[in-house]
Parts: structure tokens; C-alpha cells; sequence
């Protein structure tokens, strides 16, 4: 990698909202950074199918809105919402459950763009376990590597080469990334409300998931 994983995983803004979606309750896990490139770029990069799997993940389907898409190897879905070059939004149809994500850009400078991403869940039994077992970090730790590898692809220019974040991950700095990134999640988590000790009880548990170490009891 060509510049400073940790720094660059200091760059997001992590929350946690309590939101309505559909005028139903939900909680939304946020997550905010910066990009030193225009809005039209970013918006290119994350939304054409040539650029994508550069930094994330191959995308099959129709990416307009209506159409239905597949992340190979992860969830698959609905466009919901596109306004280009600004916002999109989608199902996130994955293991048998329904949750949302949404994408805002807007300009944060002269040739800096700012990227809020929000995954929205449902406040069901299902999604509360879920919470209550890994807490916002089980899918804030995933974005994060998204995050990153979207800053590696703006910085490497019109480059060809691929960030491969599932070999990457696995090696030590891939690890140490996602144990600091476990971490910030588990303090905006403590932020949001979550008692002390079960945050810090379901961030052990994500860090876990993330780098292959002992699962707390």
C-alpha cells in the first residue's frame, strides 16, 4: 500500500442514529470521509461497473434506478433512489435478511469531496441479536475497508491495478486496520448510548470475526 492504512482509517467520522425508514424505526450506522477528488470523479468511481471492482467488489446487474444488482460473493439487491452525481440508495439483500444503504456526495472543498454512507437496519428481533452480539462494527468494519480501499483507488489515478482487500486483510496490516477500526466503532457505539461493557463486549466479538482471533467468552 502506498500510503498509511491507520491514517487513512482515522479519516472517517463514525455515528450511530436512531432514524425512521419507510415509517418504520430503524438504526442507522454512518460513516463519513473525505475524498481529495471532484464530486463528478467520485461519483464515476463509485458507480461505474470498470471502476468498482477496482477498490470494492465485481457488480453485476443494472445499476439505475429499479434495476437489480449483485456484489459477487456478498449481498445483492435493489436500486431504490439515484440522483446523480449526489446520492443513491438500495436493498441490501443478504443471508436472508433486509437492511438499506444510502450514499450522499457533496463538495467539502476545492476538489474535495465528502462521501456519507449510512446502513440502515431494521429494529427487529433478528437485527437487535445481531447488535446486541457484534454491534455496529460488524458491518462498520466492512465499510471501513470499502473507505480505504476507495481512497487507495483516487490516489493510484486512472491506474488498472486492483486493491485486493481479501488478501489484504489477512495479513498483519490488514489486522491492525481492522482491530482500530473495531475500536473507533466500538466508542461511537459508546456514544450513541450502548452501555460501556456490552459495547466493548460486541467490538471483541467483531475484531474477532475480523482478524481471526479467539472469540471472547
Amino acid at each position: 500500500m502506498p500510503f498509511d492504512t491507520i491514517a487513512q482509517a482515522a479519516m472517517v467520522v463514525r455515528t450511530v442514529e436512531d432514524v425512521t425508514h419507510e415509517g418504520q424505526p430503524a438504526r442507522a450506522v454512518v460513516a463519513s470521509r473525505d475524498y481529495p477528488t471532484g464530486i463528478d470523479d467520485l461519483w464515476n468511481a463509485i458507480t461505474e461497473k470498470d471502476r468498482i471492482p477496482r477498490w470494492f467488489a465485481p457488480v453485476s446487474g443494472d445499476l439505475e434506478l429499479g434495476g437489480r444488482y449483485q456484489i459477487k460473493g456478498n449481498a445483492g439487491g435493489t436500486v431504490t433512489a439515484c440522483t446523480p452525481p449526489r446520492s443513491f440508495a438500495l436493498t441490501w439483500e443478504f443471508g436472508g435478511g433486509m437492511s438499506w444503504v444510502e450514499v450522499e456526495l457533496a463538495e467539502a472543498g476545492s476538489d474535495v469531496t465528502r462521501l456519507t454512507l449510512r446502513h440502515i437496519a431494521p429494529l427487529d428481533d433478528k437485527s437487535e441479536e445481531f447488535w446486541d452480539r457484534f454491534g455496529p462494527g460488524a458491518v462498520g468494519v466492512g465499510w471501513d475497508l470499502s473507505l480505504m480501499g476507495l481512497g487507495w483507488h483516487i490516489e493510484t489515478g486512472e491506474s488498472n491495478e486492483r486493491f485486493a482487500e481479501e488478501t489484504w486483510a489477512l495479513g498483519d496490516e490488514g489486522k491492525a486496520f481492522a482491530t482500530w477500526s473495531s475500536d473507533a466503532w466500538t466508542a461511537a457505539s459508546i456514544a450513541y448510548g450502548t452501555a460501556e461493557e456490552a459495547a466493548k463486549r460486541a467490538g471483541a466479538s467483531t475484531t474477532a470475526f475480523y482478524t481471526g482471533a479467539a472469540a471472547p467468552e
